[in-house]
This record gives C-alpha cells, sequence and structure tokens, in this order.
C-alpha cells in the first residue's frame, strides 16, 4: 500500500487547471525525482501533499500516523532564534507539550492550585504516551548528524548552512515521507557532496524537486515529470528518462496529426452544400461535436526558450594576464599569490566553498575590485557582458518590459536589427501580459530568465557567469549550455552545477580557502582526477618560489650566472615556439569540421592548449625573474 496517494485531484487558481485530475501513488522507500518545467506546479504539488494548500477535487490518502516533513525552496526570512531553537520546533505537538510541561512546572512554584496540578498530571500522562522526554536529546542526535552548532544564531548563518539547519527541522521527527523542494540550492558543491552521501543512506521515502542533473543522477531511483497538469511516471535512470521521453512526445506529435487530419475531414464535410446539410448523418455530426469539445481540451507543451547571444568584434589574443595577484578582507586573505593568463576563447569554471571568494576574484579580474598586490594587464577590444549572482542589476518595482529596454522605447537591437521586446520576450516564455507585470512577483526561475534576456540584448566577446543555473529549467540550462559552447568568446563562470561544468568549461580554476588558487584543465570531474596529485605538487611549486622571491628582494645586486644567461638567451625563442603551437590548437579548436570527424583530436588539443598556456605562464615568469636580475 502506498504511503500517500493522490487519486484524480484537480486545482486551479482562477486559470488553466494546475493539476487536471492528477493521480499519484508515493511508496515506501522510493527516492523519487519531480520534473517539471518551471511553472508547472511542483512546489505546489509539494504543498498539496503536505496540506498547506487545498485542492478543488479528488481524495488524498495517507496511511495513519504517516510523518511527512518538507524542506522549502526559499529559507524564510522570520526565523530566528538558536539552531536548537529551530531545530527543536521541527517537533511540533511533541514539542508543545514539553514546553507546556516546563511553564506549569515554574508557575506551580509561585501558584499551587488543584487546576495546576491536573495539568500538570495531563501533561506528564501524554508525555508518558509520546515518549517526548527526551526530545532534548532526539535534538542534539540530529545536531550532531548534520554537523550543526546548536547554540549559533539561525540569522547569522550563511546560506548553506541555514539550509542545512531547515533539513535538520525536518529530519528531527523521523519523517516516513522527507518532502526536498530544490535541496541544493544555494550550497557549495562540498556540501552538495555530503548531501548526496546523507540521502543515500537515508532509510525512509525522498520525494524531491531538483534541476541539478547530477544530483538526480546519483539519487533517484525514480522519476516521475509533471506535464500539463498530470504526472507520468519512469523507473529508470535520468539519461534513460530522456530518451523515453523523446519516444512518448514523438508518439504524441504523431496522434494529434492524425487527430488534426480527421477533424479538419470533419469540418469540411458539415461546411458542403444545403444539399449536403439536410441529408448529413446526425451521429456523425454529434461525433464531430465531441471531435471539437477535445480539440479546446488539448493542452499544448510548454514553449521552448528560444535564446541567442549577440557576439561583438573579437578580442585581442590575450584577454587577461593577472601576476602575484593578492588581496585580502581585514586578516581574512581571499587570494594569496595568484598568476594566470587568460586567452580568446577559454571557457574557465570557478570553484569553491560558499564564502570562499569567487565573486571577488571574479571582480579583481575584470576590475570592479582592484587587487591589493600583483598586476593584471587586461587585453584589447574586449565587450564584457557580466551575469550576477544575485540578479542586482535588475529593478525590482520596474516591469520586465522596462527592465530590459533601460528607457529604449519599446525595441531592443539583436544582431544589429531592431526587434519589439514584446516578441523578444516571448522567446524568453514571457506573454505579453506577463511582461508588464513588475519584476518583484516573479519566481525564481523567471528572475533568471529575465536575467539572461537582458544579458543577451548587449554584444559582447566576454561573457562573466555568477551562477547562471540557479532555478533555471533542465531544458533551459541544456540550451544555455549549448549556447556557451558555440559562443566564439570567452567565458569565465562560478557554478556549483558539476554536470554544467563538465559540459561547458575547459580548465577550473579551484579555491581552496586562505588564498589558496590552484587551476587544472578540464571540467570537475577532471579536477576530482587530478586535485589528490595535482594540490600536494603546486604547494611545493609555491613552498619553493616564495623563498626564491624573498631571497631576490633582500639579496645584494649580483650579475647572471653563465647558466642563466644561456636560459635567458634561449627564452625568447622557446616563448615564440609555444605561441606558434597555440595558435595551431587553436585553429584546430575553431575547425567546425574537426569536430565531427575527430573528436578524440579536439579532446587532446583542449588538454594540450592548456599546459601550452601554463607553459607559456611559467616562461614569462622566469624571463621577468631574469630580467630583473639582470637590469640590478
Amino acid at each position: 500500500m502506498a504511503l500517500i496517494s493522490l487519486q484524480e485531484i484537480s486545482l486551479a487558481f482562477g486559470g488553466p487547471l494546475v493539476f487536471d485530475k492528477l493521480t499519484l501513488h508515493v511508496e515506501f522507500g522510493q527516492r523519487v525525482a519531480l520534473l517539471g518545467r518551471n511553472g508547472s506546479g511542483k512546489s505546489t504539488l509539494m504543498k498539496v501533499i503536505t496540506g498547506q494548500i487545498e485542492i478543488n477535487s479528488g481524495e488524498i490518502i495517507s496511511q495513519k500516523g504517516t510523518r511527512v516533513s518538507y524542506l522549502p525552496q526559499e529559507v524564510p526570512n522570520d526565523i530566528q532564534g538558536t539552531v536548537f531553537d529551530v531545530v527543536f520546533a521541527g517537533l511540533g505537538g511533541r514539542a508543545k507539550l514539553l514546553s507546556d510541561y516546563h511553564h506549569v512546572t515554574h508557575r506551580l512554584h509561585s501558584e499551587h492550585t488543584p487546576a495546576l496540578m491536573r495539568e500538570l498530571g495531563r501533561l506528564q500522562e501524554e508525555l508518558n504516551h509520546t515518549d517526548g522526554w527526551d526530545l532534548n536529546n532526539e535534538v542534539e542526535d540530529v545536531l550532531s548528524q548534520m554537523k550543526l552548532d546548536g547554540e549559533s544564531q539561525f540569522e547569522t548563518l550563511s546560506s548553506g548552512q541555514k539550509r542545512r539547519a531547515l533539513l535538520a527541522k525536518a529530519l528531527v521527527i523521523k519523517p516516513e515521507i522527507l518532502l526536498l523542494d530544490e535541496p541544493t540550492n544555494h550550497l557549495d558543491i562540498d556540501t552538495i557532496n555530503w548531501l548526496e552521501g546523507f540521502l543515500k543512506s537515508y532509510p525512509y521515502t525522498l520525494f524531491f524537486v531538483t534541476h541539478d542533473r547530477m544530483f538526480m543522477t546519483h539519487i533517484a531511483t525514480h522519476i516521475i515529470e509533471l506535464d500539463r497538469g498530470k504526472t507520468f511516471s519512469w523507473s529508470c535512470d535520468y539519461q534513460t528518462f530522456l530518451e523515453r521521453k523523446q519516444v512518448a512526445l514523438d508518439i504524441e506529435e504523431a496522434q494529434r496529426s492524425q487527430f488534426d487530419r480527421k477533424l479538419a475531414e470533419e469540418e469540411a464535410w458539415i461546411r458542403k452544400g444545403v444539399k449536403a446539410r439536410r441529408t448529413r448523418n446526425e451521429g456523425r455530426v454529434k461525433a464531430l461535436e465531441r471531435l471539437r469539445e477535445e480539440k479546446r481540451a488539448q493542452r499544448d507543451l510548454a514553449g521552448k526558450v528560444r535564446m541567442s547571444v549577440q557576439e561583438s568584434d573579437i578580442s585581442g589574443r590575450q584577454v587577461i594576464k593577472a601576476m602575484h595577484l593578492g588581496f585580502s578582507y581585514g586578516d581574512r586573505c581571499i587570494v594569496r599569490d595568484f598568476s594566470i593568463q587568460i586567452m580568446r576563447g577559454d571557457k574557465i569554471g570557478v570553484i569553491g566553498a560558499n564564502g570562499s571568494g569567487k565573486t571577488t576574484l571574479l571582480r579583481i579580474l575584470t576590475g570592479a575590485l582592484p587587487a591589493d598586490k600583483g598586476t593584471i594587464k587586461r587585453g584589447t577590444n574586449l565587450e564584457i557582458a557580466y551575469y550576477d549572482q544575485l540578479r542586482e542589476q535588475l529593478d525590482d518595482e520596474k516591469t520586465i518590459i522596462e527592465n530590459v529596454v533601460q528607457g529604449a522605447g519599446d525595441t531592443v537591437m539583436i544582431n544589429g536589427k531592431p526587434r519589439h521586446v514584446i516578441g523578444y520576450l516571448q522567446d524568453f516564455l514571457f506573454t505579453p501580459e506577463r511582461a508588464r507585470t513588475p519584476v518583484k512577483v516573479l519566481s525564481g526561475g523567471e528572475r533568471n530568465r529575465l536575467f539572461l534576456a537582458r544579458l543577451f540584448t548587449k554584444p559582447s566577446n566576454f561573457l562573466i557567469m555568477d551562477e547562471p543555473t540557479n532555478d533555471l529549467d533542465l531544458e533551459t540550462q541544456e540550451l544555455l549550455e549549448e549556447l556557451l559552447m558555440e559562443y566564439s568568446g570567452t567565458v569565465v563562470l562560478v557554478s556549483h552545477d558539476r554536470a554544467f561544468l563538465n559540459n561547458v568549461v575547459t580548465s577550473t580554476i579551484v579555491l581552496e580557502g586562505k588564498g589558496e588558487i590552484y587551476s587544472y584543465p578540464g571540467g570537475y570531474d577532471d579536477w576530482l582526477a587530478q586535485r589528490a596529485a595535482a594540490a600536494p605538487q603546486a604547494k611545493a611549486q609555491l613552498t619553493d618560489a616564495k623563498p626564491r622571491d624573498k631571497a631576490v628582494q633582500s639579496a645584494k645586486p649580483r650579475k647572471l650566472s653563465f647558466a642563466e644567461q644561456k636560459e635567458l638567451d634561449n627564452l625568447p625563442g622557446k616563448i615564440q615556439e609555444l605561441e606558434a603551437e597555440q595558435e595551431e590548437l587553436c585553429a584546430v579548436l575553431e575547425d567546425a569540421a574537426v569536430y565531427k570527424s575527430n573528436p578524440e583530436k579536439i579532446a587532446r588539443s583542449q588538454i594540450r592548449v592548456i599546459a601550452v598556456m601554463d607553459e607559456l605562464l611559467k616562461a614569462y615568469e622566469h624571463w621577468e625573474y631574469l630580467e630583473g636580475i639582470k637590469g640590478q
């Protein structure tokens, strides 16, 4: 028997049905991923299961005594108190019983009345019946399991820690069904990995919404899709789901085409001349009415986002060259002795724990924030488009249209041609009515689509993107991936979406904390494979370099040795050879024919071009070092 069954439920909020006679069964021990486009009703369905929203019709049946907990998508703004208090509140009625017991006990010190004694006895009996005496221990056990400090004030925690505390609150009652709405939102990669490990060992039922493909692949044993008010169940992994879903859509399209042909034939028949109408078959007329009714009841698939990136003239070959950067907030070091060379066409991912300084590093590299130490040389003809994590460039009080046109009438310039803003916004799934609403009423996914719409009205050759996939549905994420892979300019992006990093970036910058920053070729999985060996080696190189730099500063002026002079003489030739190899590799990577005919060559070239960049950077550094000695 299912723990919870939703049987032919319907729900509407004054418009089209959100749920249209929807049926769903949640079984014990399942780990169910709920998929659907932004706005399809996934969060609403979870609130129906928890009883927060009443349905218009249908029936909800649950096993008696089934405990259900819900972790919402957004952290509420009104939660205050210690983490212990927040988690303790998750015990609900049992927590209130214990609180009332302590309150009555306290009152008995000052007013010893028969009524209070009877109330105390009642509370003692209920606590005995519900095993409510050890609630504090239960909370402490969950806090220990979740690695949380119960004495910390909830409002002072990071976004990730707040999510963890709310998860502890949901878990403290040991629910048979745990509902999670976007549980990885605002979590860094280490915390996501921890959460995956925790949920894999969870002994009860998980029912979760996520747009994180790797998280879903690792956790889900079952996929349920919410589409046009109904659910479709798939007992398979995500990749198999995509294949089967496409087959189902193809079949649906063929059936609709056949239906439309039949309806067109019957409509043509009914419109024949007067003689035909006089002798028409009444049964056929009634069948036509049924066809018309079925056509009116059909719900089309939600539209797909259509977006493109406007590219400006190409930038110079070298986009950014940063040498020995340093930056601190007071005593807290964010960047320590970091050097990098970014070339045209590079696609670089930036990862690190929340608060490690990823956004700060982006601002330093783009010139929005001056570094405390080091030098930055930016290339020529740069047209930078910046996508900020908090969407702070949006004005909540203005409409969607006003945020896109920014006072420039009712048109936007797209690839050199004017286009009406309403038509442009429809490509991003905003209806004309929705486009006239203020930004403050938008959902997270809608805000993200709006920001992309605004960003892509401006030509660029250098995209800086800070968490671009937050709140985007899977189809829009995959479209954005394709755009960035085809983009001929340079991309630097911060993301905690591991699949997105694997599919887009060619190298990864990792902020390890305490100012330590390292660069690795490839995406997230490549970093995992390399970090065990590469990080100690990089630290050793850094350790060797620092005494050398210090020695140069404190040593007396000296002449180059014979070997050093020979190195200096050979370096220009070596640099020239490396630059020539780099140009050849870039030509291979820019050749679309090679991608089709020889993907192995592309993979080898991607790895080699990053290695050549590193060799060039070291060669330039060593050249500057030797020239510095020579100039003393």
